[in-house]
């Protein structure tokens, strides 16, 4: 559970530094099996309606172009995804949520310049993060947690692993103790060389 918390923590402090104040709708939170509605809106006029997933934008889940009636939905959403008002103010209703469908959603808009010659993409209001959560999941690992019996033998399995490893450790310092105390007294102690120079004095003194 602590890595999907990390995940949730990491998505979410990407998705609101990457948002201005008047573009995040909001974060909200939904259970397997529920609901959320999206309501995309936008001022002036756009050609098209493009809700895409993904921290980069990089999943289309439903797109609306003005001038037709058909809306395309990814195969993922198939089924669970519903539209509602008329464009360019739209609300994209998506049920039956699961865990995949964590993420930020963005209401991205399209409009084509006739100046530049090119197509003119802005993200609308709405855009926002949806976290799903399993609570049965969350129940489950509360309760053994909590488990006394559990947590008894999780501290008796330290404390053992604990003992051996500090019986190591003593075993080998008396080791190494032992070792040094032979390597000491089986060492010879070495004849110093000199440099002095004796005379022999006798012939001196005969003279």
């Amino acid at each position: 559970m602590s890595a999907v918390w990390l995940k949730i923590i990491t998505i979410l402090c990407l998705y609101c530094s990457a948002l201005t104040d008047t573009e995040v709708k909001g974060l909200v939170w939904r259970n397997v099996g529920e609901a959320f509605t999206i309501q995309c809106r936008t001022d002036g006029e756009q050609e098209s309606l493009c809700l895409r997933m993904g921290l980069n934008e990089q999943f289309e889940v439903f797109f609306r172009n003005k001038l037709s009636v058909k809306d395309t939905v990814a195969q993922k959403f198939t089924g669970r995804l519903e539209s509602n008002g008329v464009f360019p103010n739209m609300d994209i209703f998506i049920k039956n949520l699961s865990l995949t469908d964590t993420g930020p959603y963005w209401c991205g808009y399209s409009m084509y310049d006739k100046k530049t010659h090119e197509q003119k993409v802005i993200n609308g209001e709405g855009s926002m993060l949806l976290v799903v959560t399993d609570n049965r999941h969350a129940n489950t690992n509360t309760v053994n947690g909590c488990d006394s019996s559990h947590q008894n033998l999780v501290l008796m399995s330290v404390v053992s692993s604990a003992a051996v490893l500090l019986g190591i450790i003593i075993i080998f310092l008396i080791w190494i103790i032992h070792k040094m105390k032979v390597f000491r007294t089986t060492v010879k102690p070495r004849r110093v060389a000199t440099n002095e120079v004796y005379e022999d004095m006798r012939g001196t003194m005969r003279r």
